[in-house]
């Protein structure tokens, strides 16, 4: 378990500021104490500083995770957030999409969100901007980007995908296997 360098900070970084913005620095500096990331076989974990001086006793080959997989490194060194994050994110998300009860399953199988399935989207929305889904409660369901801006989604078709989906909630089901 590494450091990030310069190079897989910045991109993380760029990431993560989609969803949540300059909230950004709100993940490193808590009141509950340092928090940073670490990178252990592709994969970024958020961890405590506390949790991460006790993980250092274990050796790095038997060491499985440690601390909440934010997401991975990909082959060709792009960042790929994971479902995993969704808590983290959730919070301090700058633009949000709240769905409909009727389009929640088909959001939580993997599919995008359509212009009939939207219930309320946040103001000033652009489009391919970085977006937290929520159900009508306010329950956190996953993330995606913003397929339309806000102003395009009231004139656009009822069969027009508004959200493209990236991760839901379902995947810890759908891929349970391969989640760490």
């Amino acid at each position: 378990m590494r450091p990030l360098t310069e190079e897989e900070t910045r991109v993380m970084f760029e990431k993560i500021a989609k969803y949540i913005g300059e909230n950004l620095q709100l993940l490193v500096d808590r009141p509950d104490g340092t928090y940073c990331f670490r990178l252990h076989n592709d994969r970024v974990y958020y961890v405590s500083e506390k949790i991460l001086k006790l993980g250092a006793n274990i050796s790095g080959d038997k060491l499985v995770s440690l601390g909440t997989c934010f997401g991975k490194f990909t082959k060709t060194h792009k960042f790929r957030l994971h479902i995993t994050a969704l808590d983290y994110l959730a919070p301090y998300a700058k633009y949000k999409v709240w769905i409909k009860p009727g389009a929640e399953q088909s959001f939580l199988y993997g599919n995008h969100v359509l212009k009939s399935g939207l219930g309320r989207i946040t103001e000033n929305t652009s489009q391919y901007q970085g977006v937290v889904v929520y159900s009508m409660t306010d329950i956190p369901l996953g993330f995606g980007v913003a397929a339309k801006s806000t102003q395009d989604c009231r004139k656009v078709d009822p069969m027009a995908i508004v959200v493209f989906h990236q991760a839901d909630i379902g995947e810890y089901v759908r891929h349970e296997e391969t989640l760490t």
